[in-house]
């Protein structure tokens, strides 16, 4: 079997050397649009999370109470079979 022979070092110098500028050029100022935020805008937007909080409330309560009505179903249900 041919083992080929390697330096000592495996990797091959660079191909390309990045030579770097004298003066660099100034950073690009983006300018972002203004946002103008009023008492209706924040009263709209906890208005919302108060509905999204009730229905998550709403849909929590419901699976839990669905959960034990299933429970007690299938207790009424077993006791049921026995006799």
């Amino acid at each position: 079997m041919f083992l080929p022979k390697y330096p000592d070092n495996p990797t091959p110098p660079p191909t390309h050397t990045h030579t770097p500028t004298t003066t660099n050029p100034a950073p690009v100022q983006r300018a972002l649009p203004a946002v103008s935020i009023d008492k209706n805008t924040i009263a709209v937007v906890l208005v919302g999370g108060v509905v999204l909080t009730a229905l998550l409330a709403a849909v929590a309560v419901t699976a839990i109470s669905v959960a034990v009505a299933a429970v007690a179903l299938r207790s009424l249900l077993r006791d049921h079979n026995r006799r």
